[in-house]
Parts: structure tokens; C-alpha cells; sequence
């Protein structure tokens, strides 16, 4: 074949290559179940919306300095976060492997050898040298897209990691901003449970100076030494839970427990910040696990195309060329030139239905990930629901039990100035007392639960991510959203 010959035939199936069409389905997002308005927001949201609890640093909505310092280190320490992040590169590194495919394949070949024989006329020895060195190139044509395909499907599957790792980095946040809230309030528990036990020794005391005087009765010390007793207990349960709650805190932020302690303090925010959650069909755009689950969906069916690819041609363009001489000395030079250029197509004729297999397989896994993201979109709605209406009645149920604890202090100081006057019994105040704590505590389950579903709106709505913030694993650019 002549030199120009060769650069038509090249021209001409570049030209193919380019014009060829992958084959297989072009990717079209599926129908997901969107509401058009959220069944649970009501009119309490509108009165106090804080857009800033939804976006980027969300944390700080709660206006606490610890918690923001804390949660800047558990994004450089946690180990489930390096862990994903390791994923994602992965992912990535795989991509590039996939591209690669569009490019030729060039490989260099040098090699000395010596070998010998016996010469039956002359029953001589005969030992000659042979010297090569070649260069070979093989270039596989992209005709039906199979590798277009694996691109695409491997694009789909990095940014899906990435979306994992935003997935990974919003629960690890949330889940410690959970665990120091929780721990503001036990530390709250512990106070007033400190005050319940100052209370109750004066209470003691007092009993015991009424027994002494002849007033009281030998069971009215009894008890109030029993009601001390009790609440020193729940003072060292108290004490445990907190530590426990500090040691998971440690662990999030990839530090052993006895490197890591957070001192007593009063909870800053004592009022969970409101966050509107914007309309329903954004939650599909600001949540990684839904936007993670469509780009599965989208590699799924890159997948389709290339089990179908396998059942066309294969054709590759082969060249090789270098120098092979047995002397060394005019090894490098133009008599001993060798070269070689030429296609191959190759297609397999009989597999016994290996190739449609592959195709059933593909399509089914597609319709899988289809269905799992859809079921996953249906699980952001739950949760966020959730969680409106949970915020919505604690925050009418942390308004009636504050009346409560209202009312069992002020039921408290009457039943300790009748008994003083004697004309009630002990028991009264025993019982006044336990009612005064028990709706105090009562009032910090509430405040708990209502900063627990805060976070958890949050999380539910997609904390500070957005897909526009994804970065596009086919054009190798971020894009950044407002």
C-alpha cells in the first residue's frame, strides 16, 4: 500500500469514527414522585425563617463557638470521611483508566540474542548474533461507542462518589452536632439535678430538725433521706451518659477518648432555629443520597450500551516498524528496516447467548437503580416531613410543658410552707417535689428532641450541598452554586 494510500484509509476511518454513533439508550432522567407542596409546613415556619440554617456552614445556626470549631476538625479527622474520600479518588482514577481507551496503545521491544548450531556439511559449530529494535502501536476504533460508553458510565459513577462523600460528610456533621447538643442538655440535666439534690438536703435537714422538736415522724426523715438518695444516684447516671456522649464525640472527630474533653457549660441556643424548607422539588437537587442514587441511575444506563457494543466489530489499526540485523555495527541503519501497518476486524459469530445475556443483565440492573432512586427520593420526602411535624408540635408541646414546670414550682412553695405551718404531711412535699423535677426534666426532653429534629431538617433538607456544586468528572471542572 502507498504512502498516500495509507493517509486516505487513515483520514477515511477517523472520519467513521468520528461520525459514529454510540450505541445503546441516550440517557433521560426518570419521573420521581414530587409533591408540590410539603404536607407538614404550616404558618409556624413563616413567623422566624432563617435561610442561613439551610446553607453551607448550617452549624452555626445555633450560635454556639465550640460546636462551629468542632465541626471545621471533624471534616479533616474523621475516618468515615477519609474513608469516602479514598472511594471518590478511586472512582476517578478509574476514569481516566476508561479514557484512556480513546487513545492508541505504543509499546517499544529491544532484545539481544545469541544462539548456535551445528553445521551437518562441515560438522562445524555455527553461533551468530541477532539484534532488534521495534516500536508497536495498536489503536482500537471507537466505532460503536463502547468505549464512549464506559466513559460516560464511569463519569456518572465518580460524580456518584463524590455525591457519597457529601452524603458521608453532612451525616458525620449532623450526627456530631446531635451528640454536642445532646450533650449541652445533659449537661443542663446535671445542673438541675444538682439543684434537685441541694434542695432535698435542705429538705432533710429541715425534716430532721421537725423530728427533733417532736413534729415530725421517724418515716418523714425516711423519706426525705430516700428522695436525697435517689437523686444522687441519678446524678452519677447523669455523669455517665455525659461522658459517653464526650467519647463519641471523640471518635467523630478521629480522636481517642482520652485526648478529647469538653468542659461543663450552659446551651447557648435555647431555642432550635427555624429553617424553611423551600419548595419540594429543589430537595431533589440539594441532597447528595438522591443525586448519588441518579447518577448510579445514569451509569446504569451507560452500562447498556456497551453490552450492546459487544455485538458489532471490533477493528483495530496495528503498525510496527524498527531495525533487526545480526551485526551490530550496522544495526541501526537503513537495509535493516522492517515495518508493518494494517486493520484488523474481528466479531464474534456464536457465544451461546453470552452477549445477551449481558444486555438483560445491564437493563435489569438499570431498572434496579431506577427503582432505588425513586425509593430514595420517597425517603427525603419521609424524612423531611418527619421532622416538620416533629418540630411543629414540640414546639406546642415545649410551650404546655413550660406552663407545667410553671405550675409545679409554685405547687412546690406551698406544699413546703403548709408543711412548715403543719398542716399538711411530708408526703405532700415529697410528691410536689418530684412533680417540680420531673416536669423540669420533662422540659429538657422536649428542648433536646426539638434541637435533635432541627439538625435532622437540616440533614433531611441537604444541610449546605447542592448538585451544582458537584464537580463534572467529564469536563474536570467544578461548578459552584449560589
Amino acid at each position: 500500500m502507498k504512502r498516500a494510500d495509507l493517509k486516505i484509509f487513515s483520514l477515511g476511518l477517523i472520519a467513521a469514527t468520528l461520525a459514529a454513533c454510540a450505541v445503546g439508550p441516550d440517557y433521560k432522567r426518570p419521573d420521581a414522585p414530587v409533591a408540590p407542596a410539603y404536607k407538614e409546613v404550616g404558618d409556624w415556619l413563616s413567623a422566624t425563617p432563617n435561610d442561613n440554617a439551610a446553607r453551607g456552614a448550617w452549624w452555626e445556626a445555633f450560635q454556639d463557638p465550640q460546636l462551629n470549631e468542632l465541626e471545621k476538625q471533624v471534616v479533616i479527622s474523621n475516618q468515615t470521611l477519609a474513608q469516602a474520600e479514598a472511594q471518590y479518588r478511586q472512582a476517578t482514577a478509574l476514569l481516566r483508566q476508561t479514557r484512556a481507551g480513546f487513545l492508541p496503545t505504543v509499546g517499544a521491544d529491544a532484545s539481544v540474542q545469541r544462539s548456535g548450531g551445528n553445521n551437518s556439511s562441515t560438522g562445524t559449530t555455527v553461533i551468530g548474533n541477532r539484534y532488534s529494535l521495534s516500536l508497536d502501536a495498536s489503536w482500537e476504533l471507537d466505532l460503536w461507542g463502547r468505549v464512549r460508553r464506559s466513559v460516560e458510565a464511569n463519569a456518572a459513577s465518580a460524580q456518584a462518589s463524590e455525591a457519597d462523600l457529601a452524603s458521608a460528610r453532612l451525616s458525620t456533621q449532623a450526627q456530631l452536632a446531635q451528640s454536642y447538643l445532646q450533650l449541652r442538655i445533659t449537661d443542663e440535666q446535671k445542673r438541675l439535678l444538682d439543684e434537685t439534690v441541694s434542695g432535698y438536703e435542705r429538705s432533710l435537714q429541715l425534716t430532721q430538725n421537725q423530728y427533733n422538736v417532736g413534729v415530725a415522724a421517724k418515716a418523714d426523715v425516711a423519706q426525705a433521706l430516700t428522695q436525697l438518695k435517689s437523686a444522687q444516684a441519678q446524678v452519677i447516671a447523669t455523669s455517665i451518659q455525659r461522658a459517653q456522649l464526650e467519647h463519641a464525640i471523640a471518635a467523630l472527630l478521629g480522636k481517642t477518648p482520652a485526648e478529647f474533653s469538653i468542659e461543663p457549660a450552659a446551651l447557648l441556643a435555647v431555642v432550635p432555629p427555624a429553617t424553611p424548607p423551600g419548595v419540594p422539588s429543589t430537595l431533589l437537587e440539594r441532597r447528595p443520597d438522591v443525586a448519588a442514587a441518579e447518577r448510579r441511575m445514569a451509569a446504569a444506563n451507560a452500562q447498556i450500551g456497551v453490552a450492546k457494543a459487544a455485538y458489532f466489530p471490533s477493528l483495530t489499526i496495528s503498525a510496527s516498524g524498527g531495525y533487526q540485523s545480526s551485526s551490530f555495527a550496522d544495526w541501526i541503519s537503513l537495509p535493516n528496516r522492517f515495518w508493518s501497518v494494517g486493520p484488523a476486524a474481528a466479531l464474534t459469530l456464536f457465544d451461546g447467548g453470552a452477549r445477551s445475556a449481558q444486555t438483560d443483565q445491564a437493563v435489569a440492573a438499570y431498572d434496579q437503580n431506577v427503582a432505588a432512586y425513586r425509593q430514595t427520593v420517597l425517603t427525603a420526602f419521609q424524612e423531611v416531613e418527619d421532622n416538620l411535624v416533629a418540630l411543629h408540635l414540640l414546639s406546642e408541646q415545649a410551650q404546655v410543658q413550660n406552663e407545667a414546670v410553671t405550675a409545679a414550682q409554685e405547687s412546690l412553695k406551698i406544699a413546703i410552707n403548709q408543711y412548715k405551718a403543719g398542716t399538711v404531711s411530708y408526703l405532700n412535699v415529697v410528691t410536689a417535689q418530684n412533680t417540680a423535677y420531673n416536669s423540669q426534666s420533662s422540659a429538657l426532653t422536649v428542648l433536646n428532641s426539638q434541637m435533635s429534629a432541627s439538625v435532622l431538617l437540616i440533614k433531611a433538607l441537604g444541610g449546605g450541598w447542592h448538585s451544582g456544586d458537584a464537580h463534572d468528572a467529564t469536563t474536570g471542572t467544578t461548578t459552584q452554586s449560589n
